[in-house]
């Protein structure tokens, strides 16, 4: 029995994470889901988006499954996601990006995994209004979080037969916040020469991803890059209903989709569950079923490739309903 906090967050949140509990509860593997609201509902409720007692719950349980939840922008609270990763210090966002079938793309051939630095840079927050005409913001680098995250790329790499990692920044314009990142990234790479070691700045790594997307294989970022970049990933696998993402600390992890709570077509039963399936996948490997993982995964690829299950996201006409049930008997099927 595994103890994993469930937050279904706001938006389509509730929906996909009724559908994706659904396909595990189907394969048998039993979880005890401690579940915890969270978001834009909960702070009209309790004063705050992010209470206490999930935190509490997420470092107790050391595991949680996370659906999107509604950040405002320009204005209201703080991001839900932020704040968690501060909090628990999940230094480490991953976001696989690979071709799945049967949705339509530019590319056949991207299998990139994205790095991405989840603590600091522009996302510290620090920001001051000088006058009525201007506004600034602090970016912060530092070694410590650099060196922990670029060694996380590597261990990934080795650890997943990896061939390469590439450092990614604008440090010929940033030369102290990119220029200690850049620099810690290459002290790390010394220690593994088993894996070859490449940089690039960041806007000409954007034009060659929409040009040759197969020449990447581990990117590692800085937080602001990181983020954009994993959409620029998403887009090139058919978008974020289908990008997958997980946040990872020493001993924490939080596992959600990249995309976000959509509440436009809240309660139309029209949200795609699969981003967040992916990351219920990548979980369920982090905690050692790595089995059932595969069911699921297997389940999911041979259900994407019929016409007929695919969400309005992806260019079909199938509900969340459809998309789940279909999902399940191919899972029962093996």
């Amino acid at each position: 029995m595994h103890n994993i906090t469930l937050i279904p967050g706001d938006g389509i949140g509730p929906e996909i994470t009724d559908a994706v509990t659904q396909i595990i509860k189907e394969t048998g593997l039993e979880i005890n889901w401690d579940i915890q609201s969270a978001g834009a509902d909960v702070a009209i409720k309790e004063g705050t988006p992010l209470p206490k007692r999930v935190i509490d719950s997420v470092k107790k349980n050391k595991i949680a499954l996370k659906a999107p939840v509604t950040t405002p922008i320009g204005k209201g609270f703080r991001s839900v996601n932020v704040q968690l990763r501060k909090e628990l210090d999940l230094y480490a966002n991953l976001r696989p990006c690979k071709n799945l079938p049967n949705i339509k793309t530019r590319f056949d051939n991207v299998d990139l995994i994205i790095v991405r630095e989840n603590t600091e840079d522009l996302y510290a927050g620090i920001e001051r209004q000088i006058d009525s005409e201007t506004a600034e913001s602090i970016k912060i680098i530092t070694k410590k979080a650099s060196d922990r995250i670029c060694k996380f790329a590597f261990d990934y790499a080795v650890k997943n037969n990896r061939k390469t990692v590439t450092a990614v920044t604008k440090a010929n314009i940033c030369k102290l916040t990119d220029g200690l990142f850049l620099n810690c990234a290459r002290e790390i790479a010394k220690k593994y020469p088993q894996i070859e070691f490449k940089e690039i700045l960041v806007d000409n790594l954007c034009m060659q991803l929409v040009q040759n997307p197969e020449k990447f294989d581990v990117l590692v970022l800085p937080n602001l890059y990181g983020d954009i970049v994993s959409d620029l990933g998403a887009g090139l696998i058919g978008g974020l209903g289908v990008a997958q993402g997980a946040n990872i600390g020493l001993d924490i992890a939080v596992f959600e989709p990249v995309h976000g709570s959509a509440p436009d077509i809240k309660g139309q039963n029209k949200a795609n569950p699969t981003a967040l399936l992916l990351s219920a996948i990548e979980m369920l490997k982090y905690i050692g079923e790595d089995t059932t993982a595969e069911k699921i995964n297997a389940a999911l690829l041979k259900t994407l490739s019929d016409p007929k299950n695919l969400t309005a996201d992806l260019g079909g006409n199938a509900s969340t309903t459809e998309f789940t049930k279909a999902v399940i008997s191919n899972l029962n099927s093996f």
